[in-house]
């Protein structure tokens, strides 16, 4: 979760200032942001991709490369679809609750993200509207890091 993303940018970073543009996206997680219990491998891997992403936009931003993280709550992937059955075999209950009383107790919108909801950030975050973004971590949790 960190080591990958620092060698693809190694690689492609020399190209990017040879061209005098170029954007990182990186996909953090909004335990990029906050904490939780019993995740302390994950977390320290997404806090580090945020510093990462950080430095690279303060040492890229001058030569036309910039870089961000799109940091989203649970999204709706074979990976979370398969934490969610887990979740209601442990629990005993339902998945309908399993994502209702453990998943979403803390967003404002009460749904998963959909894979095409990240993927139309990223794209966004490649045009030249968002030139001026860099550094930044979009997070993507309706409204559960707000507390």
């Amino acid at each position: 979760m960190l080591e990958a993303p620092f060698r693809i940018v190694q690689k492609a970073l020399p190209r990017m200032y040879e061209e005098g543009w170029g954007r990182i996206i990186n996909i953090s997680s909004i335990h990029g942001q906050v904490a939780s219990p019993y995740k302390s491998a994950y977390i320290s891997a997404k806090h580090g991709l945020e510093g990462f992403s950080k430095t690279v936009a303060l040492e890229g931003g001058p030569r036309g490369v910039t870089s961000n993280c799109i940091s989203p709550a649970y999204v709706r992937t074979p990976l979370v679809e398969n934490q969610i059955s887990d979740q209601a075999r442990t629990h005993g209950i339902s998945e309908d609750e399993v994502v209702e009383k453990i998943m979403l107790t803390e967003p404002a919108i009460k749904r998963l993200i959909e894979p095409e909801e990240v993927a139309e950030l990223a794209a966004f975050l490649c045009t030249p509207e968002a030139s001026f973004i860099n550094g930044a971590s979009v997070v993507m949790d309706g409204a559960a890091t707000a507390h």
